[in-house]
């Protein structure tokens, strides 16, 4: 009686899987995976910083979307593919510009720090 019960189950698995879509799971994957790959841009600062980049990536996304509510899971899956693309390469260039920033402060306070010393230097009275 166990064994039954086992094969049934394993039928009734067997036969769900046989009905789901081959394609349908990796393209709702990628829209996933590109879901976040946009929300993770947006929060590095691409909306201001790469919004070419980030509009692309939003773009790409709704179209995924749209594939995928029409269950045209090949195109659904190559631009969430696109979209997740373009969402590094946004979020990159957010990352980018931050570093770029903080290491043009950084020289400034860098400069004005030398200006202070050598001011310093020469307001001393000179040593023979």
């Amino acid at each position: 009686m166990n064994l039954l019960l086992r094969v049934g189950a394993a039928a009734a698995v067997l036969s769900l899987a046989a009905c789901a879509s081959p394609e349908k799971t990796p393209a709702t994957a990628a829209v996933a995976v590109s879901h976040n790959a946009v929300e993770n841009a947006v929060s590095a600062g691409a909306p201001e910083l790469a919004p070419a980049e980030i509009t692309a990536a939003r773009d790409k996304m709704m179209r995924a979307n749209q594939a995928l509510a029409a269950k045209d899971y090949k195109t659904a899956r190559e631009l969430a593919i696109q979209a997740q693309a373009d969402a590094r390469l946004a979020q990159s260039k957010a990352n980018s510009a931050k570093a770029t920033a903080a290491a043009d402060a950084l020289n400034e306070d860098l400069r004005v720090l030398r200006q202070e010393v050598d001011r310093a230097n020469s307001d001393q009275p000179q040593q023979q």
